[in-house]
Formats: C-alpha cells, structure tokens, sequence
C-alpha cells in the first residue's frame, strides 16, 4: 500500500514537473519569436495586392543633349585667334565673349564702311546742290532725278554693310569676336589660341547646347519592336548615379534600322535636375508594360531565396510570422508577381525580413 501512495505521489510530482517544463519551453518560445519595438522599427510592412502583370524591357543607350537646344558657332571670318576665353564644359551665357579674332576681312569691311559714308555724304551735297540749280532752271530735271538715283544707291550699299556689322558683331576695332548665342554648355571645342583660320573652314569652332532637358537615345532589337509604344513609361539609371532612378517616356520612334547593327532608336525626354546627366554618358533604359492578366504582387525585396525555393515572411501579429513558400511567376526591379502562395489583404515584411527568416528558421 505505501508503495502505491510512494508510486502515485511519484507520477504526480512528475507530471507536474512536465506540464511546467512545458509551459516555460512554451513561453520561452513564445518570448524567442516576439519582436520587439526596435525590431518593428526596423522592419517594412507591405501588403499583397492584386494587380495588372508588368513586364519588363531593358535598353542599353546613351545620354545626348536635346538637339533642338544645341547650336554650332562656325567663323565668320579668317585670320588669327587671338583669344580663347572658355574651355570644354564651361557654362555660358547668350552674348558672352568666347573668342577673339584679329581678321585683315574686319578690316576691309571697316574700309567698306568708311566708303560707304563719304560716298553717300557726297551723293547728298551732290543732290542739294542739283535740286538747287533746278529751281534756277539751270539743269534739267533728269539731273535731279539721276542725283537721287546716286543718293539712294549710296544709302543701300550704307545699308548693306551696317547689316554685315550687325551680323558679324563687328565694332570699330579689327577684332572679330565669337559670342555665345544662347545660354548654355561648350559641349563641343575646335578652337585654340594662335590659330590660323581660313574664311572657308568648314569646321565649327564651337558647340553650345543647353542640358536642363536631355535626350537618351536607346536602341531596340528587332524582336523586341512590337513591344515598343509611344508613352511608354521608362527606368534610365546610369553608371555614375547607380542609385538613382530617372524616369521619363518614350517620346519618338525613329521608325528605321541601322544598317549596321539591326536596331531601331528610340528616345526618352528627360529633366536634368542639377545637370547630373552629361552628354555621352551610358544609360541602362527599363521599359514597363502590361501583359493583360493579373496577380498578387508584392515589392521584390520581400522575396528570400533559400534552399532552392522562393520564401515571404507573412505578419500577422508581433509574436505570429509565418515562413511561407510561394511560387514566383515574375521579379521585375520593383515589384515581384506571386502564381501562388498569397492571398490579397495579407501582410509580407519588405525590409529587412532576412533577419526574422533567420531567427526563426535557425
């Protein structure tokens, strides 16, 4: 009899001993999965939406400038350059001084200038005293008539070479000075001092274009053409700003293929704020658009690859996450398009969710 109280007493005490181990093991875990406030500050939370399937079409092209705004400045004039006041790059305003050449051409329309003058100041004194004699009747009247004649073909040729003046922007020096007509950037430079210039150069010495508005020209594939819209939405991220997005759309299909390599251009308009795009800069282009069909989606950065499958951390409270498995159908840079695995409504961990999987899953 006392050995069955003994063996009772026995199995009570250890079955207490084992509900209590289990109910500590049950609130330690329970303490091992809550996250706490500086977790939670840590984390993003999204949730999973329904939405049109975008793909995705990605470019490679350059930064140019907008051509509309680009100017060539060629001599007008040969001779000697004098000056040389700007260099590759710098900024400049319309009218600024840019170079300086000394021109025997300035010269001779200095000379043509003067001629023009005294020829017309004497067709005039000629004239008055015409018109003079004719109330005196003493010449007849196509005398007057042929001085007039002389005093307007003087005030033309006057004409004439104040408008080369103008043009040229000549002063009363020999000096010929190449002036910015806009504002802008030398993008482009062909000129140094102590040259020798040809009245004939073909060659421009100088490039100004404004940059507030650049264009990315992008070359598509010839498979790729049917996918091409105007309007399309587009992704430019460059090199040398890898971490900035610049977005725009498709404004222009140059409807032809070059010759070369097959490819159809395109061309994104963009706002160059705080010109940090530069002409000739390598662009990567990301064209978006609809396929027809919709799915859940979520942000890309939620998805966890881990042992040969696709992971989410579902939310539903602090101290409940779940560790799902989903079937991906498409990750596009931003967004990530679930076949299954997700309903809409539910909440995922964007940012930072590596590390819940690990504590979790360790």
């Amino acid at each position: 009899m006392r050995k069955e109280i003994f063996y009772a007493a026995a199995f009570a005490v250890a079955g207490l001993s084992l509900a209590a181990c289990e109910k500590k093991e049950h609130i330690e875990e329970s303490k091992a999965f809550m996250l706490s406030d500086t977790m939670m500050s840590r984390i993003t939370l999204d949730t999973v939406r329904t939405e049109a399937v975008r793909n995705e079409l990605t470019l490679v092209g350059k930064v140019v400038p907008d051509e509309n705004q680009v100017i060539k400045i060629y001599p007008l004039v040969g001779g000697n350059v004098e000056e040389v006041d700007v260099e590759l790059g710098d900024n400049v305003q319309k009218g600024q001084k840019l170079a300086v050449i000394r021109s025997g051409e300035v010269a001779d329309f200095e000379r043509q200038m003067i001629q023009a003058q005294s020829d017309l100041l004497v067709a005039q004194k000629n004239l008055s005293s015409t018109e003079d004699l004719f109330e005196s009747k003493l010449v007849p009247e196509r005398d007057v008539i042929s001085a007039r004649q002389m005093v307007d073909k003087a005030q033309a040729e006057l004409n004439r070479v104040k408008e080369i003046f103008s043009i040229y922007g000549l002063g009363k020096s020999t000096n010929y000075t190449v002036k910015s007509p806009i504002n802008g950037f030398i993008i482009d430079k062909n000129v140094n001092r102590g040259m020798q210039l040809r009245s004939d150069n073909s060659e421009s010495l100088f490039t100004v274009g404004q940059i507030a508005d650049v264009w990315v020209m992008a070359n598509v594939n010839e498979s790729d053409i049917p996918r091409i819209k105007l309007g399309m939405p587009a992704a430019v991220r460059t090199i040398s700003f890898s971490d900035e997005i610049f977005k725009g759309k498709v404004d222009k299909i140059y409807n032809v293929l070059d010759p070369d390599t097959k490819a159809m251009k395109i061309r994104i308009q963009l706002q160059n704020v705080g010109f940090k795009l530069k002409p000739e800069m390598h662009a990567t282009v990301c064209l978006n658009f609809e396929e027809g069909s919709e799915m859940q989606a979520i942000p890309s950065q939620a998805i966890i690859f881990d042992r040969s499958k696709n992971w989410v951390m579902v939310y539903h409270s602090r101290s409940k996450i779940e560790t799902r498995p989903v079937d991906v159908y498409r990750s596009l840079a931003n967004r990530t398009y679930i076949k299954s695995g997700l309903k809409p409504g539910e909440t995922v961990i964007s940012k930072n969710q590596l590390l819940v999987y690990d504590a979790l899953n360790d």
